[in-house]
């Protein structure tokens, strides 16, 4: 990667990416893409209103900063997605197949995310393979697993260098909630600090995948850099840090928190999404391939969270 297109550069994962990318790669040669403007990104390096459903309009922002990378991270997510989900298919796959074109006409390096939502209740449970059934029961997981299947696809069929990774919850200080179903994990640590207490709408003993935003972050610029001959599963791999419920998260922060209480307000919506995922999934695949590897565990990221939103706020 030398010169990148970011699309929803404004999201979870894409607040903090562009950062890090220009920090690798340099400022002017990240260009981040969502549909508002951010007078803040703007004053540290290019930014351009693209509609992910306008392929025209990716198009031409490729071709205007000669790009030869597009990092596709515009979505809907697994909560919000049942609540609009026409929605969420059309931002969901007709944005990715409008960026994936604009790959293939530009002949660009591409990646997307992928999700533990792709699986469903009827994938095991623990230690989930890197290949195993997938019959998700929400658009949001219905539309990554036909993300994977359309970036095999282009692979496959055009030569497109396509790749992507099975992202668990993912937790950071820096962006906010944006409607996924594990961001109780990013929210806790806020309750914490400010309220000393937290209602989860996740019940308790309801493990899942997690990894915290800057393993996140090295692992989609370590594929992306990895050697593409090594790539057995390229669109899809698994990648997790840990696998917690609530109360994991709780028995942490009430070390740092002592005070600290944790009550339970479940969301029947997101419990049910949470019920249809995996406990733990198997991320040998990606160790073997190209050599992934994580920083942070529950406890390492709590102390980390607890000590960048206690100094945020003033605490």
């Amino acid at each position: 990667m030398k010169r990148i297109l970011v699309t929803g550069a404004l999201g979870q994962i894409g607040t903090e990416l562009v950062n890090k990318l220009r920090d690798v790669y340099g400022t002017l040669n990240v260009i981040a893409t969502d549909i508002r403007a951010d007078d803040a990104v703007k004053e540290k390096g290019p930014i351009e209103l693209v509609d992910v459903t306008d392929g025209s309009a990716i198009f031409q922002c490729a071709v205007k900063y000669r790009v030869d990378t597009i990092i596709h991270l515009a979505s809907i997510l697994s909560a919000k997605a049942e609540t609009a989900p026409r929605l969420a298919w059309d931002v969901n796959m007709v944005g990715l197949i409008n960026a994936i074109e604009v790959a293939r006409e530009l002949d660009l390096q591409f990646f997307t995310p992928s999700s533990i939502g792709a699986f469903g209740p009827s994938t095991p449970k623990n230690n989930t393979p890197q290949v195993t059934l997938q019959r998700p029961t929400t658009m949001y997981g219905i539309s990554k697993v036909a993300g994977e299947l359309l970036c095999d696809y282009y692979f496959k069929r055009f030569g497109v260098d396509t790749r992507g990774l099975r992202f668990p919850g993912l937790i950071s200080y820096l962006a906010p909630p944006g409607g996924g179903t594990t961001d109780y994990a990013v929210e806790i640590y806020y309750h914490a600090v400010k309220n000393k207490t937290y209602k989860s709408y996740i019940a308790e003993g309801t493990a899942m995948d997690m990894m915290y935003m800057p393993d996140a972050l090295n692992a989609i610029i370590t594929l992306m850099e990895a050697n593409p001959e090594k790539l057995v599963h390229r669109n899809a791999y698994n990648v997790s840090s840990f696998s917690a419920a609530p109360e994991d998260f709780a028995r942490v922060i009430k070390k740092h928190i002592p005070a600290f209480t944790l009550d339970y307000q479940v969301d029947p919506i997101r419990q049910s999404i949470a019920d249809s995922w995996p406990n733990v999934i198997d991320c040998s695949e990606a160790v073997s391939d190209w050599k992934f590897r994580v920083e942070y565990d529950l406890e390492k990221l709590s102390k980390d969270m607890l000590a960048k939103i206690k100094r945020d706020l003033g605490k």
